[in-house]
């Protein structure tokens, strides 16, 4: 073997995993499904704060809050918080009980571009409620390539 055919082998070696390493609105759609099954997702009872507008997507403040009593009877068991262009389609998911007293959760997240995150909140009684936001991004995070 020569140098070019090897060099030329390595490189589609290289390539082709960053071209997949990309979750898409279907992939986000089949996160989604493992992890409600084919329960109902219903729009409301969840806020998620998140800005519109994002200069830098390395470092994008999340808030999701659901409302609830969080009472032994009537609580929120998880939150599940998904997007539709990162490396991956789940960003997290945080598990909660009735001692939580208010299911909140915040943190920071990367973004890899501009688009839809949205949050699931999964109750006690075997319910999902959700809320989604667009984001515009101006500068990516999650590059998988290097400048």
């Amino acid at each position: 073997m020569d140098r070019r055919r090897f060099l030329a082998g390595t490189a589609t070696i290289v390539v082709l995993p960053f071209a997949s390493a990309r979750a898409t609105p279907g992939s986000m759609a089949a996160a989604i499904s493992q992890v409600v099954g084919d329960a109902a997702v219903r729009r409301g009872r969840v806020t998620l704060d998140v800005p519109p507008l994002v200069e830098n997507g390395n470092t994008v403040p999340l808030v999701v809050s659901v409302e609830s009593p969080m009472t032994a009877v009537d609580h929120v068991k998880a939150i599940h918080v998904f997007n539709e262009k990162n490396p991956q389609p789940n960003i997290f998911s945080a598990r909660l009980g009735p001692r939580n007293g208010r299911a909140v959760v915040g943190t920071r997240i990367k973004l890899g571009d501009s688009q839809t995150i949205m949050a699931i909140a999964e109750t006690s009684s075997g319910e999902f409620w959700s809320a989604s936001a667009d984001v515009i991004v101006t500068l990516a995070a999650c590059l998988e390539e290097a400048s």
